[in-house]
């Protein structure tokens, strides 16, 4: 080992989610000594169920350059990255009529194209002659947004997790951990085998920092380092339809329910169950009632009149299943210094709380993380002008405790709200 490499900071990243494994390769590009945990495999958690819609129509001034930088950087891996592939598609936000949300959409569109996004709004009549696989008859407006697309997230995972390992990460998959207290200036991880069924810590390490992007384990990680943070999991559904589909992504925001093109027809969701779930027994299969929902949404969105082509909630699905998203009380995620204790020289970090917008976020998100540790580490507060810490995801904006209703990810209001 030489000089330089025995200088670089050791950082621990806990998830190998689409965050996880793209904080461990950005970090390790530059200069960290890095090393993911994951209890299981690569994917296996809720980036592996996905939906896999990319955009970055958002109203928000933050929320809109995040999506401009995760989908710049989800086209040069797509030109890049072995094993990965962005789908370029039209996104499509329909609002039916007599649904009051509809006046708000011609402000929010004004709000994303003041952002540089290419939006426009499209007449109902114009949608449908447009785009002949969609039924625009019931809509009161709708908006367009021509720079989306599509993937397939696993297949983002494994190759980012293949990218981090070719760049140096230690890739320790089927491998738990704990958090331990901090030493100085280290973190301890209390290490085991997956398979160790809550027996005492096989290994303690030290880490320089650890970063903790654990999706839904999130609180409970935290929790063992004496850390509260106010991010609850909630389930989530999609399905696959063997359905011939060759039109845009859209995202009904009166049915609050998405379809977007898949290999083997189309692929639609959303399913929110808004109480909190409980990530080590909740049901991963989708419910018989969400199935029907969907179907009904399918028939009214599709442009197809007969009833024999209509689509069967048993026998035209191919896959339902169920995943986990994570809320915060304001919306926003948690990403920086979770437990800073008035240093200046942080050893634990998250980055957690996606409202069911993490893996369309995960390549600007991923390499925020990276630099933001770095940054932290060589002594630059989260607040000052050279950080490369996003402000309004400021872990530290909450005490920990709040008590909160879970609100879906996906709405209209997301989009049209001002922070």
């Amino acid at each position: 080992m030489t000089e330089e490499d025995e200088s670089a900071p050791t950082v621990a990243v806990v998830g190998g989610g689409a965050v996880g494994v793209t904080a461990a390769g950005d970090l390790a590009a530059r200069g960290a000594d890095v090393t993911l945990f994951e209890r299981g495999e690569l994917a296996a958690e809720s980036s592996g169920r996905a939906a896999g819609v990319l955009y970055d129509a958002y109203a928000e001034d933050v929320d809109a350059a995040v999506g401009a930088r995760a989908l710049e950087r989800f086209r040069a891996f797509d030109r890049t990255l072995p094993g990965f592939s962005f789908r370029s598609c039209p996104y499509v936000i329909a609002v039916r009529d007599g649904d009051p949300d509809a006046d708000a959409v011609p402000a929010m569109v004004e709000r994303m194209r003041d952002h540089g996004r290419e939006v426009s709004l499209v007449d109902p009549d114009a949608l449908g002659e447009r785009f002949p696989a969609l039924h625009a008859d019931d809509l009161a407006v709708a908006a367009v947004a021509e720079g989306a697309g599509w993937t397939d997230p696993p297949s983002y995972v494994r190759a980012l997790g293949e990218r981090a390992a070719r760049a140096g990460v230690a890739m320790e998959t089927d491998t738990a951990v704990a958090l331990g207290p901090r030493r100085g200036s280290e973190r301890e991880v209390r290490v085991r085998d997956a398979g160790a069924n809550g027996d005492p810590a096989t290994e303690t390490r030290a880490f320089d920092a650890v970063v903790v992007a654990a999706g839904a384990h999130t609180r409970s990680l935290l929790a063992d380092a004496g850390i509260a943070v106010p991010v609850v999991p909630y389930r989530v559904q999609a399905l696959v339809a063997r359905a011939a589909y060759d039109g845009p992504m859209v995202y009904d925001a009166t049915a609050d329910a998405y379809l977007r093109p898949h290999p083997d027809g189309l692929l639609a969701g959303d399913g929110t169950e808004p109480v909190p779930a409980d990530p080590e027994g909740y049901r991963r299969g989708a419910d018989d009632w969400f199935r029907e929902d969907v179907a009904a949404v399918l028939d009214e969105r599709l442009a197809r009149r007969d009833s024999a082509a209509r689509v069967d909630p048993d026998s035209d699905v191919s896959r339902a299943w169920a995943g986990l998203c994570t809320a915060t009380p304001d919306g926003d995620p948690l990403v920086g210094p979770a437990d800073a204790s008035g240093e200046a020289d942080p050893t634990l970090f998250v980055a957690a709380g996606w409202q069911g917008h993490g893996f369309m976020r995960a390549p600007a998100i991923g390499e925020a993380v990276a630099e933001g540790v770095l940054a932290s580490r060589s002594g630059i507060p989260f607040d000052d002008p050279e950080s490369p810490w996003i402000g309004a995801f400021d872990p530290e904006r909450f005490d920990g405790d709040e008590e909160f209703e879970i609100a879906e990810g996906m709405s209209l209001s997301t989009r049209t709200d001002e922070v």
